[in-house]
């Protein structure tokens, strides 16, 4: 095969290519590249919400960059992405750097890669096993990138130290003075522990029960990776701290600013499988962040190997329509001092960065003589580009303190603040300047001082303190179900809103949502949309706890003086399991009626098998079977099978039996075999109303 081919201004060389994909996803590639051949980046979003499947989402959203994208890189540096895959990253690599040099071991994701970047003239893709490539690599990259990559260390490597060793190769192509940028799970991340399965496996527990099983992939603790750095000579490394977790990271913290309570809150991200909800994550990272323990649980880890960066922490919100696209910066300036910084992440959304100044004057000037202040802002124009510098204000958030009222069952408390919050947003409410993000995080509290220090949603226009207040605790509860305890009457009152005020403000919001994101999804909606399901083991526990008490057959008898509790009994270990129940049963022959209670709740009973004295029991003569549910008409037309299914909207459920219209003797024998779920009564009563055809 020739050793090169040209995709645009893109070369890829096969020169160590085996000539086979020794690693293929399968159709879903031919798929991908498919649509990079048709399609240009900025209608992937629209792709991926149209495809509804994981691998498109994967390889092809824009928000896989946001791992790299933060990272400052020199104009003219020289960069080498070794595992570069469908090129998830290579586009952000292509725009920061002077050039990019790829390793990849499938020649098909390497021409998805070329194809998506076909216009990027600094990008060469190196097509073959790492081992074969790496003689011919230069030894003077600035940045060496491994996103994802380092875990299949054994697999490149092998050997006893494979991943040691892959780092000693890796090290050996960096010039004096150039990083090596590193993006990995952690291997007891608290998504791990909380039921999500590991990320290359799809098992469960598997990182943190230390690769019992085996298999070719090894992610590592923060402690596993500091020795083998130190194993091989680095000393200088920095971690930070990516959030959910390196694939779509949303934010990204360090050992310097670490998550605040109530921050990590966007905790389901099982697009690709199926997971297990055992604990609230939220609460349990609010506890871990407080005892100074979230680089130990984080999800994934980014690692710099190198010189520190000047960035502390990061936030993307890239989510949004592109004219409203930025990220947002905690870093140190050359005085030390921490200062924010907004930057936009496309063209259209440097107007909207540019306006952040202007917003700053105009609500000082809404506010002068009040008590709110203003975070201080100025534009600033650099070698990046522009963006808005703010000041690094000191204090509590405002819903911190709101939630720690309602912690302590302070309702009293939470009303004063809300009552000063209505008081402080309120003053010169006439001035035609608002922010109408004037939620309660947005908002610092130092003592007396309440400063603003979010204010990127202000309009030149008056907007009713009420409206601004409602939207504040309407948020403030959506992001947090422990504050479903408000009593949101109170707060229409206080506000003097009515129920249609209430609801005419909720489509605004919804109006707003959609017109900051440009009506595409959000990463929850997508989630919903593809993602696995979450499965709660504690309602099962629940469900189980009470089976004692609910999983039992009461047999009832009649011999002419009706039924009767005193003379009722209960079939010892009628079930086989949660849902089945078989069992044998001698009847005198002086019994003219039996019931059979299957469960002590509502549910719905499938009758596989009835039979008195070896033979059938015809279920489906109306005259032998009575039943206090709904039985749905059988499809089948043979009634020598037939099995009824009976829905029980009670918590009584009942079938019986009339023995006169069978052949009985002295002693009788009735064999039971059902199927029985349990339903919610709601749910029972909904589905007996639906059945229509009862025999």
């Amino acid at each position: 095969m020739e050793q090169k081919e040209q995709i645009g201004k893109i070369t890829l060389d096969y020169s160590k290519y085996p000539g086979e994909d020794f690693y293929c996803d399968g159709a879903v590639e031919d798929e991908l590249l498919a649509l990079v051949k048709e399609l240009s980046p900025v209608e992937y979003g629209k792709a991926i919400e149209e495809k509804k499947s994981w691998p498109v989402l994967y390889h092809l959203s824009p928000l896989r960059e946001n791992i790299i994208e933060w990272i400052p890189m020199k104009k003219d540096a020289k960069v080498l992405e070794v595992g570069s895959g469908c090129g998830a990253i290579t586009g952000a690599l292509a725009r920061k750097a002077g050039s990019v040099t790829c390793v990849d071991l499938s020649k098909k994701r390497s021409l998805i890669n070329a194809y998506r970047h076909s216009e990027c003239d600094n990008v060469t893709i190196h097509v073959g096993n790492f081992k074969d490539i790496e003689p011919d690599l230069d030894t003077d990259y600035d940045d060496i990138c491994l996103i994802g990559v380092f875990e299949y260390g054994q697999s490149y490597m092998g050997g006893d130290t494979p991943y040691e060793d892959f780092l000693k190769i890796l090290l050996r192509h960096l010039k004096e003075g150039g990083r090596l940028i590193m993006a990995i799970e952690n291997k007891y991340g608290l998504k791990y522990f909380a039921g999500c399965r590991e990320d290359h496996l799809g098992t469960y527990f598997s990182g943190i029960e230390n690769y019992m099983a085996g298999g070719g992939v090894r992610t590592f603790g923060r402690k596993g990776l500091e020795q083998i750095f130190q194993s091989v000579g680095v000393s200088e490394y920095h971690f930070y701290y990516p959030y959910p977790d390196y694939k779509f990271m949303t934010s990204v913290y360090s050992d310097v600013y670490l998550p605040g309570k109530g921050e990590l809150s966007n905790n389901l991200r099982n697009f690709d499988r199926d997971r297990m909800v055992l604990f609230d994550e939220k609460n349990a990272f609010d506890g871990i962040s407080g005892e100074g323990l979230f680089p130990v649980f984080s999800n994934s880890f980014l690692v710099v190997l190198g010189g520190d960066l000047d960035t502390r922490y990061v936030k993307y919100s890239n989510d949004r329509a592109p004219e409203y696209a930025i990220r947002t910066e905690i870093l140190r300036n050359a005085k030390g001092e921490k200062s924010v910084r907004k930057y936009p992440l496309t063209g259209q959304a440097e107007e909207h960065v540019r306006q952040m100044p202007l917003a700053y004057k105009n609500l000082v000037e809404r506010y002068r003589g009040g008590s709110l202040s203003i975070n201080p802002c100025e534009l600033i124009e650099g070698p990046e580009g522009v963006c808005a510098e703010f000041v690094f204000e000191e204090g509590i958030p405002l819903s911190e303190l709101m939630d720690g009222c309602l912690e302590r069952d302070d309702l009293e408390g939470f009303h004063r603040y809300f009552r000063e919050y209505v008081e402080r947003i309120g003053y010169h409410s006439e001035y035609p300047v608002a922010d109408f993000d004037l939620i309660f995080s947005n908002i610092l509290v130092d003592g007396d001082k309440w400063t603003l220090i979010d204010y990127e949603w202000t309009f030149g226009k008056p907007i009713e303190t009420k409206e601004l207040a409602f939207r504040a605790i309407y948020c403030y509860i959506l992001e947090n179900e422990k504050r479903e305890k408000l009593d949101l009457e109170w707060i229409l009152e206080e506000l003097q809103i009515t129920e249609e005020d209430a609801e005419h403000y909720r489509e605004q919001e919804r109006d707003f949502q959609s017109f900051v994101t440009g009506k595409r999804m959000s990463m929850a909606q997508i989630r919903d949309l593809i993602g696995g399901r979450l499965m709660v083991p504690q309602k099962w526990i629940d469900r189980y706890k009470d089976s004692e008490s609910v999983n039992r057959v009461q047999i009832y008898e009649d011999r002419g003086m009706g039924y009767s509790e005193d003379t009722s009994y209960f079939v010892k270990e009628a079930y086989q399991g949660e849902n089945r129940i078989e069992f044998e049963l001698s009847v005198s022959g002086d019994v003219r009626m039996l019931r059979i209670d299957p469960a002590m709740d509502s549910c719905m009973v499938k009758i596989r098998e009835l039979t008195f004295n070896g033979v059938a029991v015809p279920l489906e003569k109306r005259k032998v079977m009575i039943t206090n549910g709904k039985v749905a008409k059988p499809a089948e037309k043979d009634v020598s099978v037939y099995q009824p299914s009976i829905v029980f909207p009670t918590t009584d459920p009942n079938v019986n039996l009339d023995l006169t219209a069978l052949e009985r003797q002295g002693e009788n024998t009735l064999y039971v075999c059902m199927e029985v779920v349990r339903l919610p009564l709601g749910m029972a009563q909904d589905m007996a109303g639906a059945v229509k055809k009862l025999i």
